[in-house]
């Protein structure tokens, strides 16, 4: 592996675009609001790049279920219904099946533009006879499920043992309880240093890291402080034929170009190539979209 070259960086930025599906749209945005829908229910968040005007009437938006109403605090706010509705309510991607629930930081327990990147994995496992991967920051594991469905074994680690709680409900809800997923209630980057201690190996790892986390036991993570060490380690775990290493960041001083330097360098005698970018949402109709999170990935 160490007379390999350099891997090979995209010259320009690619956008990975999710589009609507049966349980998910984006119906309209403008004016620093976006219009979602998720399953039954209609939902209005705040989103202040969406610098243009509406395209749909204002009756759209006001018959709304839910809107966030944010606070001057990073995320913070509360939501706002016309009528109460259910705790949670099932939605699906391909196979993976997960509960939609009004978080307190503006989100329903899941990222939909990071469907492109579920469509990305299930089909890089499905190339592969049952891949071992790593998931860090694994949240509530609609990425882990799609790649257990596609064949792979797992390993889903997060902080949050409510977010361990809740992937564990959808893998049931989804049937797929009983395939090789490791829940590990954890900090990420103490688990990757025990795992580079053991000399364990991933052929595949997805780093999805927050601008700022704690871990279970108090641990501070801080993305540009800790990024490049945490990337580093997770670059000793990849196997010698893996097949992919996906690193996404929504940090808003972040770009794609940034991150697919960080991977270059963690990589460099790996070979292969790199892309790097967005994640967008597209809007029915196609005409407008909205950057949601940067990424850059490896493959050999």
């Amino acid at each position: 592996m160490s007379s390999a070259p350099p891997p090979k960086v995209a010259a320009a930025p690619g956008v990975m675009r999710t589009t609507g599906w049966a349980d998910y749209a984006l119906l309209d945005s403008g004016a620093g609001r976006k219009l979602e829908r998720y399953g039954p229910y209609t939902v209005v968040r705040p989103e202040p790049q969406c610098l243009w005007t509406p395209s749909l009437a204002a009756e759209a938006w006001e018959a709304a279920d839910a809107v966030f109403d944010p606070t001057d605090e990073e995320d913070a706010g509360r939501w706002r219904f016309r009528e109460q509705p259910k705790e949670t309510w099932p939605l699906a991607w391909g196979e993976a099946k997960f509960k939609a629930r009004f978080t307190a930081f503006r989100h329903l327990a899941f990222f939909p533009e990071q469907a492109a990147n579920w469509a990305f994995l299930e089909a890089a496992v499905r190339a592969r006879t049952q891949p071992r991967v790593l998931n860090l920051f694994g949240y509530t594991g609609v990425a882990s499920l799609v790649m257990a469905a596609a064949g792979a074994a797992v390993t889903h680690v997060d902080a949050s043992k409510k977010a361990i709680q809740w992937a564990r409900e959808n893998a049931e809800l989804s049937g797929l309880a009983d395939r090789p997923i490791r829940w590990i209630t954890e900090d990420a980057r103490k688990y990757v240093q025990r795992e580079v201690r053991r000399g364990s190996r991933y052929d595949g790892i997805i780093l999805d890291p927050p601008k700022y986390g704690r871990g279970p036991a108090g641990e501070v993570w801080r993305l540009f402080e800790d990024l490049p060490e945490l990337a580093g380690l997770c670059a000793e775990l990849l196997s010698e034929n893996a097949a992919f290493f996906i690193l996404n960041a929504y940090a808003e001083r972040i770009s794609g170009a940034a991150l697919s330097g960080l991977l270059s360098e963690k990589l460099a005698h790996r070979g292969g190539t790199i892309e790097w970018g967005e994640l967008a949402l597209v809007q029915d109709g196609g005409q407008r979209q909205i950057g949601m999170s940067f990424y850059a990935r490896w493959a050999p």
